[in-house]
């Protein structure tokens, strides 16, 4: 193996361990409630889901659009369940359900 490869390995494991550590040792109370440190790590998760989100979808999608199908009706239904009631449960639950369902009728 490359030696590159195992210092890029070990210099993203410890930005990921110090990323999410860190955080939690900071003292957030002394800072305004709405300092910067505060918004930048509210605004972390969600940066976080997006990328996620955008990491497993681009290899699902295809030219036809039929191939896609479930995966819309996935993210639709994720979408819209998050809209009527903030939470994580539910718009977890009806985006597995459509992207199941779309695959069963569309796949």
């Amino acid at each position: 193996m490359r030696p590159e490869l195992i210092v890029l390995a070990f210099v993203v494991g410890l930005t990921t361990w110090a990323f999410r550590f860190v955080p939690t040792k900071l003292p957030l109370s002394r800072s305004g409630a709405n300092g910067p440190l505060q918004r930048f790590l509210a605004a972390t998760g969600p940066a976080a889901i997006a990328t996620l989100f955008t990491a497993s979808v681009l290899p699902m999608i295809s030219p036809e659009i039929s191939e896609d199908l479930p995966l819309i009706l996935g993210t639709v239904a994720v979408l819209a369940a998050y809209a009527m009631r903030p939470s994580v449960v539910l718009p977890t639950l009806a985006g597995a359900l459509a992207f199941g369902l779309g695959t069963f009728l569309f796949g």
